[in-house]
């Protein structure tokens, strides 16, 4: 997992409350047992003035050109709740989001976010609709950077704080996905596994079962 520190980019408000897993990738789009080629299927419903035909919608904000190549999503409460589909994430990944801020998340979609790369910066309702307001008024040069090592939000001179657990922080910035987690604390998981079969060798299962 590639390692979060600070990224800059172009900012997409997209401030609905309550944006549920089927709205980031509704269940027809996802038809991959991998996790690639999910990004044409994000927003589908939105997006897409017929979804069939892939036609775009062109008043969704992310087919404006104004916010060609948005890496940074602004989102409103509750982003992400819904089914616990990963696909969301991934999908948001493989667009080419590397943040989403918003005053909460989906509690799965949530840790899914870590899991992935993807930084979910929590900050106060107000302060996400002031940040919509200054990317705004120009999209292409109002950039926001998102620093993760400070835990701020810089829209020009200004600087807005966000929330996020510190074990989630240390694992975006160290680029440690579930796997890599796990083999930190190998040492210690060898050690009570030895002392495990050592107290219950029947526990250990027979070479070549």
């Amino acid at each position: 997992m590639e390692p979060f520190t600070r990224h800059t980019g172009v900012a997409a408000p997209l401030l609905k409350a309550n944006i549920d897993t089927d709205a980031i990738i509704p269940s027809r789009e996802m038809r991959r047992v991998s996790r690639h080629g999910l990004a044409e299927g994000l927003f589908a419903n939105w997006r897409y003035a017929d979804a069939g035909a892939r036609r775009p919608d062109p008043t969704f904000l992310l087919n404006q050109p104004a916010y060609a190549g948005a890496s940074i999503l602004l989102g409103g409460a509750n982003f992400g709740c819904g089914s616990s589909r990963e696909h969301a994430v991934w999908a948001l990944a493989e667009f080419g989001m590397r943040v989403v801020v918003a005053p909460s998340f989906g509690a799965i979609f949530q840790k899914n976010c870590i899991a992935n790369g993807l930084l979910p910066a929590v900050v106060a309702e107000g302060e996400v609709n002031a940040l919509a307001r200054w990317v705004e008024s120009d999209p292409a040069r109002h950039r926001l950077t998102v620093d993760l090592v400070e835990t701020t939000i810089h829209a020009g001179t200004e600087k807005t704080p966000f929330a996020i657990a510190e074990a989630h922080r240390f694992r975006l910035i160290e680029g440690l996905d579930p796997i890599r987690y796990t083999l930190e604390r190998a040492d210690e998981i060898a050690e009570f596994e030895g002392e495990r079969f050592a107290a219950h060798p029947w526990v250990r299962l027979p070479e070549g079962a």
